[in-house]
């Protein structure tokens, strides 16, 4: 499944998404990854969750976002949920239409069983009606 937290820079999406992924540590019996484009967040975060600092791999394209997702989950056999804050800038697709990537996400959700919640900086009506109902915060 994919679950969107949407709304313009600067409106409280990080905290919507630091605050369900601390929540989540309790009730998940899988690993929880958190993603972002630097470790600001590093000491916000519960010590279970495992963050990466995406602008450190040097992603140049949203395919090679995908690509990178893809080895994430298969090193680990265990992960549940993945977080990513700053999504159109770590899925490099900041001039881009979110829709195709949001839709690989989907389908890897199914495949593999893990549930991805992105922070997007874009307000609700920026969206199409298939991504609307995947949203789960509009600030």
């Amino acid at each position: 499944m994919v679950q969107l937290i949407v709304g313009q820079k600067g409106k409280g999406k990080t905290k919507h998404l630091l605050d369900k992924v601390n929540n989540e540590v309790q009730n998940v019996s899988g690993n929880i990854v958190y993603l972002d484009k630097s470790t600001k967040h590093m000491y916000e975060l519960n010590n279970k969750v495992r963050l990466i600092d995406v602008s450190t791999y040097m992603l140049s394209d949203s395919d090679e976002f995908v690509g990178f997702i893809c080895g994430i989950i298969s090193q680990d056999h265990d992960l549940q949920q993945m977080y990513f804050d700053s999504f159109l800038k770590i899925a490099c697709a900041e001039d881009a239409d979110v829709e195709p990537i949001v839709n690989r996400l989907e389908g890897i959700s199914k495949n593999f069983g893990v549930d991805f919640i992105l922070s997007v900086s874009l307000d609700e009506a920026e969206f199409s009606d298939s991504l609307k109902e995947k949203i789960i915060v509009s600030l």
